[in-house]
């Protein structure tokens, strides 16, 4: 028996994308970004637009994106990824462009530009990881904080009187009048990643058939920050994030 026979196509069970290449990642160990690159990766090769695609990093966690997926990159400022996703996009329309953010430069300091790129209705897809901490920087409470969830910066837990309420970004961009596809996923089964894949290839192919701005958020968590275990970070966004950011389509303008 040879080893074609042994590994089939339909035996396979995880095949690194091509356009992933052999960069160590610098994530924490269970990480939900690793899961997202590759579905990202994923998608665009089954598109067949490696190389018609531009991807914006952000600042943050995700930063060095570009050491990861072999695609034409742009580092944009802190929480101005859209707009440089705009600028691409209609200067060079035929590329597929997307944003890579998480909830500090998304929900926080980028919130102008997110807000109005997607009312803009701009052809560009968003990515929102949203693991309602600052995680590269030391745990600070972020706009998505949950309310009575310690930080570093609120130790004592988000409190409304003092700190506002979590920020429901992407209820925010579905009552926007330029948005074609809002939905939120997350990455924590298997089942979860396929319908997050799903979401992803979506929000893709709006933007490539000129529909409007698509954005995918995807709840994740943040095991560092939150001083937790992989396994525990997961049951707690379970019981917890969930609850305020429920999974699932928020708007759809393809589909009705």
């Amino acid at each position: 028996m040879t080893k074609e026979d042994i590994i089939k196509p339909e035996n396979v069970v995880y095949k690194k994308p091509a356009l992933m290449n052999d960069n160590p990642m610098h994530y924490c160990p269970g990480c939900s970004h690793g899961v997202v690159h590759k579905l990202v990766a994923e998608v665009i090769e089954e598109m067949e637009m490696t190389d018609k695609t531009v991807g914006v990093s952000p600042v943050g966690c995700a930063v060095f994106a570009y050491n990861y997926l072999d695609i034409d990159w742009q580092e944009a400022a802190h929480g101005r990824a859209p707009a440089v996703a705009t600028a691409i996009k209609r200067l060079m329309p035929d590329k597929l462009v997307f944003t890579y953010q998480g909830d500090g430069d998304l929900a926080c300091i980028g919130t102008a530009e997110s807000i109005h790129a997607l009312n803009r209705g701009e052809h560009i897809t968003i990515i929102f990881i949203n693991n309602a901490i600052y995680g590269m920087t030391g745990g600070q409470m972020a706009p998505t904080t949950l309310v009575g969830m310690k930080t570093a910066t609120c130790p004592y837990g988000r409190d409304v009187d003092l700190h506002g309420h979590p920020l429901r970004i992407t209820e925010l961009a579905a009552g926007l009048n330029g948005t074609a596809y809002v939905t939120r996923q997350s990455v924590h089964n298997v089942a979860a990643i396929g319908k997050a894949k799903k979401a992803i290839r979506k929000a893709f192919e709006n933007s490539m058939n000129g529909k409007g701005s698509s954005l995918v958020e995807i709840v994740s968590t943040c095991n560092s920050g939150w001083k937790m275990s992989p396994e525990k970070a997961n049951k707690w966004m379970e019981e917890n994030m969930f609850a305020y950011y429920p999974l699932g389509d928020l708007k759809d303008t393809i589909e009705g």
